[in-house]
């Protein structure tokens, strides 16, 4: 790994070099979502620029429980969801799959590919991939029978597996046919599709091939072959996968990325310029002076403890697990979960454990609008995510920016993708993800070091925060990439 994979200078290089857009002509935009679209926060920031703008904004999304099919964003964008499932996805006629989706859906609530209630599952960071990725599972488990020892015991398991990788793929072109099809009678048409994750990319240009002049932009937002569910999967399957989307990336008009990391292994592997880097940035937010209480005062904690944030999906090998372990080494202090996702059953257990009780509380996830609030009330915000992947190593997590635009120093992991970040602005430490024990010296430090040197973490991460690591910064990139495919100021 060269050392130009965490240079923060070399990832915010495009954006130095944009001038501020022309008037902006009225477009049409649609962004295409694998996910329900409540916790997407990079959609919620690219609709609302683009609606202040005067375009016309519509997200096509999937269906969630107690959401509505069609609603209007106080931001000023339009979503509109459709059902989605494998079922509906099956290679027969519309009203076979109706009819049998609809047995299906009496037999067990409407899911999402995750196994999850939809709509309890958002996006990765939906705020991240793990939504995308939780899509592989279709809901469906396949019986496992015990394998024994011995020669036919090992290929009972590797029989077993194949047949597993087998229904996941299947799964996953089964859920982007059925996506594409309820969109098609929904899809408003535009001048530009916005697809989001590679189940978003197929069912964009699907739509766009209906609509002569469209443009397709995709929104790549993690190594996806090389991250979480899918980096499970069998070689041979992650390969005719990575085929797949290669495929689908060169027929977009453009590729854009999160971070430079991204973008020079997606340039390499699928053989295409650099992808456009727009980091995952939130808007600049004005500090609030004295910062807001919101943890105490929802969880009545008295006024000196000190709240440890982990803010996102509680999913594996996001540094939950190691969190858990280093917060009992932290003095008069508490960890709060704010998120979702499938270790939600195994933290509240957790969370009931005679060393925890009392030293982890769980919240639900909240609207992106409304996320800053929340972090803002954190004394460090803690983001150990484990080098488990290719994708784990070089991302460049929301929360980390969004710690930043709150003026919360964070603790983050010492891989390539944020270290490099995180020491050049100075907003915070990083540290072995795997150790909780260094994860718990990392917190102490800040938390107990003196206030002039807690006040230099706040404002230095609201320097960086404000100069160059925010939405605003970061839209003129994308703006200008969208007025050179369509030929029209956006």
């Amino acid at each position: 790994m060269t050392s130009t994979l965490a240079e923060p200078a070399a990832t915010v290089e495009p954006s130095a070099t944009v001038e501020p857009p022309a008037t902006p002509v009225p477009q049409r935009l649609v962004l295409v979502l694998p996910t329900d679209a409540r916790f997407d926060s990079r959609t919620y920031r690219i609709g609302s620029t683009l609606a202040g703008r005067g375009h016309t904004v519509t997200v096509l999304a999937r269906a969630g429980r107690d959401l509505p099919a069609d609603e209007l964003h106080p931001a000023g964008y339009r979503i509109v969801r459709v059902p989605v499932s494998a079922v509906d996805g099956l290679p027969l006629p519309a009203v076979a799959c109706r009819i049998i989706a609809s047995a299906w859906r009496r037999r067990r609530p409407m899911t999402d590919p995750g196994g999850t209630a939809a709509g309890e599952a958002g996006d990765a960071d939906a705020r991240d991939a793990d939504a995308q990725d939780a899509a592989v599972v279709l809901g469906a488990r396949s019986a496992r029978a015990p394998a024994g020892p011995g020669p036919v015991g090992t290929i009972a398991r590797l029989v077993q597996r194949a047949i597993s990788a087998a229904v996941r793929m299947a799964a996953i072109f089964m859920t982007v046919r059925s996506q594409a099809r309820a969109l098609r009678l929904v899809d408003p048409g535009a001048d530009l599709y916005h697809a989001m994750a590679y189940m978003g990319i197929p069912v964009a240009l699907g739509l766009a091939g209906r609509h002569p002049g469209s443009r397709v932009v995709y929104d790549a937002r993690d190594i996806y072959v090389d991250a979480n569910n899918l980096a499970r999967l069998p070689r041979p399957v992650r390969m005719v996968l990575g085929w797949f989307e290669r495929g689908w990336a060169r027929r977009a008009d453009r590729v854009v990325t999160v971070n430079r990391p991204y973008a020079e292994v997606m340039a390499a592997r699928w053989d295409l310029p650099l992808p456009a880097i727009v980091l995952n940035c939130a808007y600049r937010r004005h500090r609030a002076e004295p910062a807001p209480r919101r943890f105490h005062e929802q969880l009545g904690l008295a006024a000196s403890v000190r709240v440890i944030l982990y803010q996102g999906g509680w999913s594996p090998n996001r540094g939950i697990e190691q969190l858990l372990e280093a917060i009992l080494l932290v003095d008069n202090a508490v960890l709060v979960l704010l998120g979702y996702g499938p270790l939600a059953r195994d933290l509240e257990v957790a969370a009931k454990r005679p060393d925890l009780e009392g030293r982890v509380h769980l919240l639900p996830a909240v609207a992106p609008e409304e996320l800053l609030d929340w972090v803002a009330a954190a004394d460090v915000v803690a983001m150990p995510i484990q080098p488990s992947t290719l994708n784990h190593r070089l991302t460049t997590p929301n929360k980390l920016f969004e710690a930043m635009a709150a003026g919360v120093p964070v603790v983050a992991s010492d891989l390539p993708g944020m270290s490099g970040i995180v020491r050049d602005t100075g907003c915070g430490l990083v540290c072995d993800p795997t150790d909780p024990g260094a994860i718990a010296r990392a917190i102490r430090a800040i938390l107990d070091a003196p206030e002039p040197e807690r006040a230099g973490y706040r404002e230095r991460a609201l320097a960086a925060a404000d100069s160059v690591y925010n939405w605003e910064t970061q839209a003129e990139v994308l703006l200008d990439e969208y007025g050179r495919l369509t030929g029209r100021p956006w």
